[in-house]
């Protein structure tokens, strides 16, 4: 028994499915109209008058020659698409996609033509993916939450075309809320990163509403920490942990790192603050001499590095570290990596939008561990209610 070419047989399947969904659409259509008819008002002349031919591009091939039926008026519109809707959408939801995927508008366009012999210019192809940012401007534009427990803030750097190509900032700023969920509150484009730059992002997010917050977490870039302190002065600051072990590996010598470090990690793993303390008087006595100005930069920065010690103990993995705005910044990263460059700034804020999104919705349910603890959320509201007692009060 010869067998069938499995291209053959998938050609075959797919005319299957095509003609069940033309033959379905059109049986959707000629009850919309018998119903249509029924429901028109005593008085009015009008009959039914056949139908007409289209095509309709949909996720399960192009359905030819569909039938559409109509009325002697021309009052009657099917709900099955717009009046002079080619495609179901899916396709322009597509382009969107392979855009945010990395691809350049004139690779989508060749590969819709080649895929469905229908040509899509650059042209047209940046006109679907404007359309993304109508949204992305009221996203810029939505309200906040009041109360965030942490907020977290950190940069990226793309490489972006304007008179020539330079690498330029993308401000992210993510807060978990007083319920413990987490989501990216804003993203902000454009020059090198600066302690106004955050400035300008911090007012920002007080303005669309997020004006109570306990603490601030980020790396130890100068002036970042005042900035921070203008717009959140009941707030704490906490500097990453992370980022400054990172500036100071390279520091140690070979022989030492591994010891160093050991010994680093009893500071910030100590069970509380004073234990912390007393693990860095030990670090500085075995490591002072040999190397003086680690010892002295992280001396004059224990403030801020064990600022995490004041917050409940089943959240502080979550805060001594900017490392959650770290890992969402990989994943954008891995998405613009496929452009050696972005041609404007829109095409930037295009991208950024679509993975910024696709995060909140997938952390939109989830309460980070040890944000629901209940003692935590205790201990949380409490600080609140210390720090922001007109807000404690406007509630009851």
């Amino acid at each position: 028994m010869n067998m069938i070419p499995e291209n053959i047989l998938n050609n075959l399947f797919e005319n299957l499915v095509t003609q069940f969904v033309k033959e379905n659409l059109e049986t959707i259509m000629r009850a919309e109209i018998q119903q249509f008819m029924e429901n028109e008002q005593e008085g009015i002349r009008n009959s039914r008058n056949g139908y007409y031919k289209r095509n309709l591009h949909t996720k399960y091939g192009n359905l030819e020659d569909l039938q559409v039926p109509r009325d002697r008026n021309g009052d009657f519109q099917t709900h099955v698409f717009e009046p002079y809707q080619r495609r179901d959408g899916w396709l322009e939801e597509a382009v969107i996609q392979m855009y945010k995927s990395g691809m350049g508008t004139r690779d989508v366009a060749r590969f819709i033509e080649s895929m469905f012999g229908s040509h899509y210019s650059p042209t047209t192809v940046s006109n679907i993916t404007a359309t993304v940012l109508e949204d992305i401007e009221n996203w810029h534009q939505r309200k906040l939450n009041k109360r965030y427990s942490v907020i977290y803030l950190d940069g990226l750097y793309v490489k972006l075309k304007r008179s020539t190509v330079s690498g330029e900032v993308i401000y992210f700023a993510m807060g978990i809320d007083d319920e413990g969920r987490r989501q990216i509150l804003g993203f902000y484009v454009g020059g090198h990163e600066s302690s106004n730059g955050w400035r300008d992002v911090l007012k920002d997010l007080y303005r669309r509403g997020a004006q109570e917050v306990l603490l601030g977490v980020f790396d130890g870039l100068p002036g970042l920490d005042d900035a921070f302190r203008e717009t959140y002065p009941q707030a704490d600051v906490q500097h990453c942990v992370v980022h400054k072990v990172r500036s100071t590996f390279p520091k140690i010598r070979v022989q030492d790192k591994t010891a160093f470090l050991d010994d680093l990690k009893t500071v910030y793993n100590a069970l509380d603050h004073d234990l912390a303390m007393a693990a860095f008087d030990t670090l500085k006595a075995r490591w002072g001499k040999k190397y003086p100005r680690e010892i002295e930069s992280w001396e004059n920065n224990l403030p801020t590095l064990l600022t995490f010690y004041k917050y409940p103990v089943a959240i502080r993995k979550a805060i001594y570290t900017s490392n959650p705005i770290e890992r969402m910044n990989k994943e954008i990263r891995k998405r613009l990596k496929p452009m050696n460059s972005l041609t404007n700034l829109d095409a930037v804020e295009k991208i950024v939008y679509l993975d910024v999104v696709e995060y909140n919705q997938r952390y939109a349910d989830r309460i980070i561990p040890g944000f629901g603890v209940p003692d935590t959320k205790q201990e949380l509201r409490s600080l609140f209610e210390e720090r922001y007692p007109s807000s404690m009060e406007d509630e009851s």
